[in-house]
């Protein structure tokens, strides 16, 4: 963390004197100021990636001067400084959007431990915000049916709310990216989208949530952001009716933090009073079943853009492997199309998709046998065509899914795409 810029606002001499010479040793780039308006003034100028702000000042005293700058949206984390006795001042300060406090005398291993945890939580928030700029661009809604232009007027309504959102939807129909379209359409494009993954943690979801003795709640980097949890209807019931608490608690209500969530209708439910709370705007993301209109649209955007991440030519679709593809129940949905594309953008030699190159069961041909007894030139020679025989029968398999694939086959995601590719 070397190259951090510190500014400590103090207006003891003595003390701004003893941070600068800690905080260089360590390998920060430190400024001072005396006061709170030489302070500002500081920042105006420059870039600082954190502030510790005594809470005592002349003139401008510390949680005006906090005021202040959350007011002017500057991008830092600051730290504030409190006399013994003055925690409740210092809380308020926390509460104002301050990250953290120091209490005087300070301690040397607690006040770089805060530090450090503030550069780095700021550093994950930017991260987020720049992610989320990335991912917006893909958050879109493509589709020319009718149930995809409700589904965008419905996102378009919840990014004018502030109100909780929950996305009902089957897995794979896309309901994460709904919520993300519905953040990047909000005022709070800007602030930090933090995604728990309910399901995925299992038993460990609750650390993720309320936080442990070791790590904070996951929550905390949410600050006036959004905070995603998804599958919620696959959280325990227990940590369902915490969470419900946890909701309506000042603690999370002085986040400033917008809660969505996302679950499968039909799967195991989400508790009676978290349902209300957390679907106060209810958003249905349908089946890709129920929008065949859509499969060709879907099918032109995945392959285009799969293309240009593979840096392949983007391959077009016969007329009969369009009708084939429209008329399959697409159990997997939008991620189960997504996985199709990139397999046949990989795997179809010719620059046309037909319909004999898709899975058998949609209407396709079954993956040609290797001829054991025919012509190889060499050894490695035979071997590598029964591999790659083997490696698309894996990826057929797996419906697709590389991940999958990858696993079955022991290999690496990125060699197996290397070798597909």
């Amino acid at each position: 963390m070397a190259d951090e810029k510190i500014l400590v606002i103090d207006d003891e001499p003595g003390v701004r004197t003893a941070l600068e010479g800690i905080l260089e040793d360590e390998g920060f780039h430190v400024a001072s100021a005396g006061s709170g308006e030489e302070g500002l003034e500081r920042i105006a100028r420059e870039r600082f990636d954190a502030i510790l702000l005594d809470v005592w000042l002349p003139g401008i005293d510390g949680l005006e001067t906090l005021e202040r700058l959350q007011d002017s949206r500057v991008d830092t984390q600051v730290i504030m400084i409190s006399g013994h006795g003055n925690i409740d001042t210092a809380v308020r300060a926390t509460k104002l959007g301050a990250f953290d406090f120091v209490e005087n005398p300070l301690s040397l291993e607690k006040t770089l431990l805060v530090l450090r945890n503030a550069l780095r939580q700021r550093m994950l928030e930017n991260r987020t915000r720049r992610l989320m700029r990335l991912l917006s661009r893909d958050t879109e809604i493509h589709g020319v049916s009718p149930a995809a232009d409700r589904l965008r007027t419905r996102i378009d309504e919840a990014a004018l709310s502030d109100t909780p959102v929950l996305v009902l939807g089957p897995r794979g129909s896309g309901r994460e990216a709904v919520v993300r379209r519905i953040h990047a359409l909000s005022s709070r494009s800007e602030e930090a989208f933090v995604d728990i993954p309910c399901g995925a943690l299992g038993a460990a979801a609750g650390d993720a949530i309320f936080g442990s003795d070791e790590t904070p709640s996951r929550t905390t980097m949410a600050r006036k952001g959004t905070v995603l949890f998804e599958d919620l209807d696959q959280l325990e019931p227990e940590l369902q009716r915490r969470l419900e608490a946890y909701l309506r608690s000042d603690q999370f209500q002085e986040l400033g933090a917008r809660p969505m969530a996302t679950a499968d209708p039909d799967g195991p439910g989400i508790g009676g009073a978290l349902k209300d709370q957390i679907g106060v705007i209810l958003v249905e993301v349908p089946p890709l079943r129920e929008r065949r209109e859509d499969v060709s649209v879907l099918a032109d955007h995945y392959m285009t853009i799969l293309a240009r991440e593979y840096g392949h030519s983007r391959k077009s679709f016969s007329e009969d492997c369009r009708r084939a593809m429209s008329a399959w129940e697409w159990p997997g949905n939008v991620r189960e199309l997504r996985n199709l594309m990139e397999t046949l953008l990989l795997q179809v030699q010719g620059p046309e998709v037909r319909t004999s190159d898709l899975p058998k069961a949609m209407g396709g041909a079954e993956l040609a046998p290797v001829d054991l007894y025919g012509e190889f030139g060499s050894l490695s020679e035979g071997k590598a065509a029964f591999e790659e025989y083997y490696i698309r029968r894996m990826i057929g398999e797996a419906d697709g899914d590389m991940k999958k694939a990858a696993r079955r086959l022991g290999l690496k995601l990125a060699d197996l795409k290397d070798r597909v590719g």
